[in-house]
């Protein structure tokens, strides 16, 4: 072996080493015999150093995993003695190998055995154990090799083919025939000899059992020796929790429900009377974590029970399933209530299913009315906040109670479909008594109290929000707890988890003030003062900005009597900061969208006349064009790149502003109606400047397109004048990604404005495709992935663009660009259908070529249409699905055969039979010869006689695929071309 490269598999060699390391270990995968060196190497136990002999593991892996077949006989046979003698040498090494060698190992073991123990190693598992009897680090390795085994023929997360899949089957059934029950006796004695010895070894075989109980007879795990045993483990704190997993997967076994009833009901009976169930007195929360989920398990095993016998009409035993199920619920309560939120999660599954039994019932007992009370309690609690949440700086601990939190309000979810009475009534009495005395309760008890009447709007779920209206009782519950949040002054508690609470709930109920509309004055300052948008922290400052934006956008009919005083208060939020001035505004610039969003929102949808809204919308925009005229012209004198950059951000920032304030009309409040034209036109005088700045040209040009994008829609015609200069600037100096994001602008206004923007379409149709082009041919690094990426977007984008225009009724934007660049485009849309693997491109090509067939393929169609048509269109309707690459599995690739059979079919119907044989192959919109056109199948004639015979298709398939074609229905034939494909391809 090259003694040089293997020193770079050191962690701590250079990267010259480790390069070399990492070629040599290619080197060998795809030499015919140097995994023989490394099986050597390991049998003869050559090298020490523990890389080294991992790395020989990793290329016999590789041998065995893909280049096995290839091996003789012989050859497969030293690998296998291979194995065995290093493990035969680990019975008597001094010092175990390291765990990552024998997982490795392991990993090798399992992988020849899924290969060969159907065929060449039914002996197996008998010569691993006649090498390891119960020598300790036999034991280990034996059962490394067992979980190993399991994960190649179980484990979910790895993917199988389905002949892997049916191999696997297969090796499971043998197993279970012919070693299964030697390898349960070996797991017994194994137990046995090292429970009180050695706990790591008695650890691993607890999880093996674990892993094999879910595929092997049950019976033979589910015994009293085994049981026994498994609960004297029980009480040996170092394997408990081992046990604990291990009888879980054996209640968690698929079994016929009485079998499992009996089975849960025993393990209960012994596990209660060893005092399990004394959770109080159980101070480990680790084991209590692992019993919870057994419990869990236990009771939803039951639960399954119960409903199978509902459901086979077995009432008797159904009836016994659910008395074990309520002899558990005390017991799940303990759990549920536990101050370890760990513990807790675990046992929530038995709890949802317990409730959804309850839900089923007709009448529910007073054991179970209490039960549900006691959940509800104690969800309640749960939810509460403790003392060491940070809420400043949320880290994993924060994010798993969030997640835990999410699990509690499916449990409030399920209580308020078992008793929604009874949950309405329990919240209002929590919310009530802590808002009473709101002053002097703890903020985490304050919090959870707005929290569960937040819960309560999606726990008691109304179309459209209607919460205040409908049900009386509960209308008026909910009515006064809004009434009692908005005037009871909690909104001013200093702690911004109740803050945000408080917000989040007016926002979530915001229908309340429509019925009590008397109270919004003082939830809008709230909003304005220094408890929202002014609060001293930036998150709820910042969540405030999206939730006052909302607020007043659901309210925006009650808004009118507070426009003008909200537009003054949120003056100092509207402001732009520059770079140079050093102040630290009290929003982002993301916030402060939210901000301009709702002036706009204030403004349109007032009752004011047009006048003064165009007055009130000059106001909010004029300041944001003098700042953006200055910022330019400071732009262009900047030299300093990272000074450029934030101006140019600032630049950014007031565009979008601009355009964020547009979002607030509306087809029934236009810009029109409004008054407001005039000021967005200014806009777009003051912003298209920025085009044809030299410095920052992406950034600049990307917030100036996207308001065009929204001026397009809000100004309508109106735009029209600028397109022509702002496409020009566009398209100087582009990149494939301005080029990507400039087409779909042109997009827009080509399928909105149609015939009116066809003089300016004719005029940049070529100079856009020049400069599509020109990026698309640039010449890039073989193997540079994001620039490969990059053009096949542009494709796209380019493909998309023509599809626009011919798809808007403007195909003469193409045919007037004179005859040699039709036919330019027209290639590379043939191209685009045929050469490049892109389903989604090729797909657009053929919805392009097939709408030409329909507007140019009759007889007023261009001069040289037609013989386009049999040159190069019907061609690549055959070799584009004939590619290799035209994966007919793939479902954006069955897409884009479907507009293939369009386009074939339109061709069908588009062409009539003529009298003159189609033999001149001419440039397009040369003169060719006249057509005469008379009835008859001119292209079912044309593909039988000439083009599916130079395909060498059988005449046979050539006559069913013309009947095919001829068939009305569009289906049949769309249906049969994917069959004619699949049959054609090797």
């Amino acid at each position: 072996m090259d003694e040089q490269a293997l020193l770079g598999l050191n962690p701590n060699a250079d990267s010259d080493f480790r390069q070399r390391a990492l070629a040599y270990f290619e080197q060998l995968k795809i030499s015919p015999d140097a995994w023989q060196v490394c099986a050597e190497a390991l049998a003869q136990r050559t090298y020490s150093d523990d890389h080294i002999k991992f790395f020989c593991f990793q290329v016999l892996e590789h041998q065995v995993k893909y280049k096995y077949s290839e091996l003789t006989t012989v050859q497969q046979q030293l690998i296998r003695e291979t194995l065995v003698s290093w493990l035969q040498a680990q019975m008597l090494n001094p010092q175990p190998e390291k765990t990552f060698i024998r997982n490795k190992a392991a990993q090798v073991f399992a992988l020849l055995f899924v290969t060969e123990y159907l065929t060449k190693w039914p002996k197996f598992f008998f010569d691993i154990l006649s090498v390891v009897d119960l020598n300790p680090r036999g034991v280990d390795l034996y059962l490394r090799i067992l979980m190993a085994i399991d994960s190649e023929l179980v484990d979910r997360d790895v993917v199988h083919t389905s002949e892997e899949a049916r191999r696997n089957t297969l090796i499971k059934d043998t197993m279970r025939e012919q070693c299964i029950p030697n390898l349960v006796e070996s797991w017994y004695q194994i137990l046995q000899n090292y429970q009180y010895t050695n706990s790591e070894v008695t650890c691993q075989c607890l999880e093996v059992v674990g892993a094999y109980v879910s595929w092997i007879d049950l019976s033979l795990i589910a015994n009293d020796r085994f049981i026994n045993m498994l609960l004297g483990h029980m009480s040996i704190e170092v394997l408990r929790e081992e046990a604990c997993d291990c009888l879980f997967e054996i209640v968690n076994k698929g079994m016929d429900p009485v079998d499992k009833m009996k089975l849960v009901e025993s393990l209960c009976q012994v596990l209660q009377s060893a005092g399990f169930f004394s959770i109080d007195r159980e101070e480990d929360v680790d084991f209590l974590a692992r019993f919870s989920k057994l419990v869990n398990g236990m009771g939803q095993s039951l639960i399954v029970s119960w409903t199978k016998l509902i459901k086979n009409g077995d009432i008797k035993n159904a009836q016994e399933a659910l008395q074990a199920i309520e002899t558990k619920v005390a017991l799940m309560l303990q759990l549920l209530i536990h101050e370890d939120d760990d513990i807790s999660s675990n046992i929530i599954g038995f709890c949802y299913d317990y409730l959804h039994i309850l839900k089923q019932l007709t009448v529910l007992s007073d054991r179970q009315k209490a039960n549900v009370e006691t959940i509800m309690l104690a969800v309640m609690k749960k939810l509460t906040y403790d003392e060491e949440y940070n809420f400043e700086n949320e880290g994993e601990d924060e994010a798993m109670f969030v997640e835990y939190r999410k699990q509690l309000k499916l449990l409030l979810d399920r209580l308020a479909q078992v008793s929604p009475e009874l949950l309405l009534a329990s919240v209002r009495r929590v919310f009530s008594s802590t808002l009473q005395n709101w002053q002097t309760t703890r903020f985490m008890e304050v919090e959870v109290a707005i929290r569960l009447l937040y819960m309560l709007a999606e726990a008691l779920p109304v179309s459209h929000g209607a919460h205040f209206s409908g049900d009386v009782s509960k209308a008026s519950a909910l009515q006064d707890m809004m009434r009692t949040l908005v005037t009871s002054g909690v909104s001013s508690y200093q702690h911004t988890s109740v803050t945000l609470e408080f917000f989040e709930t007016v926002v979530r109920y915001e229908k309340f003030f429509t019925v009590e509309p008397q109270h919004i004055p003082c939830v809008l300052m709230a909003f304005l003062d220094h408890r929202g948008l002014r609060h001293s922290s930036a998150k709820v400052r910042s969540r405030t900005a999206y939730l006052f934006s909302r607020f007043v956008k659901s309210l925006n009919k009650q808004m009118n009597p507070f426009i003008e005083d909200i537009l003054n208060r949120i003056q100092d939020l509207l402001e732009l900061s520059p770079p140079e001035n050093g102040y630290q505004s009290l929003l982002s610039s993301d916030d402060q969208l939210f901000i301009y969003e709702t002036a706009g929102v204030l403004i349109v949808n007032s009752e004011y006349p047009a006048e003064r809204k165009q007055a009130l919308m000059r106001n909010l925009l004029t300041p944001l064009m003098e700042k953006f005229k200055i910022l330019l012209e400071k732009l262009m004198l900047a030299q300093d790149e990272e000074r450029q950059a934030s101006l140019a951000d600032c630049l950014n920032h007031a565009v979008g502003f601009a355009s964020r304030t547009s979002k607030a009309f509306s087809n029934k409040q236009t810009v029109k109606q409004c008054g407001c034209s005039e000021v967005y036109l200014d806009c777009l005088q003051t912003f298209l400047p920025a085009l044809s700045c030299p410095l920052q040209k992406d950034i600049l040009r990307s917030g100036v397109r996207t308001f065009l994008h929204r001026m397009i829609i809000c100004l309508e015609e109106e735009v029209l004048p600028f397109i022509p200069s702002a496409s020009e600037h566009m398209l100087k100096d582009c990149e494939a990604k301005d080029l990507q994001e400039f087409i779909p602008l042109i997009n827009q206004i080509t399928a909105k404005f149609k015939i009116q923007v066809s003089p300016f379409l004719q005029q940049m149709f070529m100079p856009l495709l020049h400069a599509i082009f020109e990026v698309l041919l640039r010449p890039a690094e073989e193997n540079d992935q994001s620039a490969a990426l990059e053009k096949q977007m542009l494709r796209r984008s380019y493909f998309a663009f023509l599809q626009t225009v011919t798809g808007s009724g403007m195909s003469e934007v193409i045919a007037n660009q004179g005859a040699e660049n039709v036919e330019r485009v027209l290639v590379t849309v043939i191209q685009g259908a045929v050469e490049y693997p892109d389903p989604i491109a090729q797909k657009t090509c053929f919805i392009i070529l097939s709408k030409l067939v329909e507007l140019w393929g009759g007889k007023d169609g261009p001069v040289g249409f037609a013989d386009f048509v049999y040159k190069h269109i019907v061609p690549a309707c055959f070799l584009a699905p004939l590619k290799q690459t035209f994966d007919l599995a793939d479902a954006q690739t069955v897409l884009a055969l479907s507009e293939c059979a369009v386009t074939l079919k339109t061709i069908h119907l588009k062409r009539a039979s003529p009298s003159v044989p189609l033999v001149h192959s001419g440039r397009l919109g040369a003169p060719l010869f006249a057509f005469f056109f008379s009835p008859g199948p001119e292209c079912v004639q044309y593909l039988q006689q000439e083009y599916l015979p130079s395909l060498q298709v059988a005449p046979e398939i050539i006559q069913e695929f013309c009947q095919a074609l001829q068939q009305p229905d569009a289906k049949v034939f769309k249906n049969y071309l994917k069959v004619f494909f699949q049959r054609a391809k090797p």
